[in-house]
């Protein structure tokens, strides 16, 4: 993977371009806005993020924050995690919040764009890469969304979190005997699950007072 420097040329630029989708304009406005959170330093830091206004009240920040330094998502299929990121990284898991321009590709590769999409939300939740998400790591969660509202209970909120799991279940494997006992979420499950619901367009966020979706336009 390719270390830039604090300027990149115009060239670099092209080849991240080509990579992520986004254009040399967008690159060149998150490229301001890597080199302001990283301090003017070439490589970011989970506590740069950490620090963020825009992520201070999403209730799944740590999983956002984390899915930068996952290695999952560099696209060459690592494993683990980095203490730092280049820009070149930085703006790779971005691209998997761009908007996928549906009306103007083929259905082959809409369909590979979505599972992409669909793999980095897993690999988000699966948080110890072991290839399931578990009822703990699902539980944790819907714990954090919870939360939000103040009103309720850790107890109460691991009860819906269970009750949620085995709606899960019988939509993954079916019926299930009351000695069975559910594992977890798989990739494959998990596209199961989010058949039919449509992701390509909504997946954003907001960074730094940059919203994704406002980038592709």
């Amino acid at each position: 993977m390719g270390v830039f420097q604090s300027v990149p040329d115009e060239q670099e630029f092209q080849e991240l371009a080509e990579r992520t989708g986004f254009s040399l304009e967008q690159i060149s406005i998150l490229h301001k806005r890597f080199k302001q959170l990283s301090h003017d330093e070439d490589s970011l830091r989970r506590e740069d993020l950490y620090n963020l206004p825009d992520l201070a009240c999403n209730p799944i920040r740590s999983q956002i924050i984390e899915a930068f330094f996952d290695k999952r998502n560099f696209r060459q299929n690592g494993e683990g995690s980095v203490e730092e990121i280049s820009f070149e990284q930085f703006l790779t898991v971005m691209s998997h919040f761009r908007p996928v321009p549906v009306h103007t590709m083929t259905e082959e590769r809409r369909e590979s764009l979505r599972r992409e999409k669909l793999r980095f939300l897993f690999n988000m939740h699966d948080t110890d890469n072991d290839g399931t998400i578990t009822l703990e790591e699902y539980r944790r969660v819907v714990e954090e969304l919870l939360s939000c509202s103040g009103t309720l209970g850790k107890e109460t909120a691991k009860g819906i979190a269970d009750a949620a799991m085995l709606e899960v279940a019988s939509v993954s494997v079916g019926h299930m005997e009351p000695d069975e006992f559910y594992e977890g979420i798989t990739f494959d499950h998990f596209l199961k699950i989010l058949k039919g619901i449509e992701i390509e367009t909504r997946m954003h966020i907001r960074f730094l007072n940059v919203d994704t979706p406002t980038l592709c336009k």
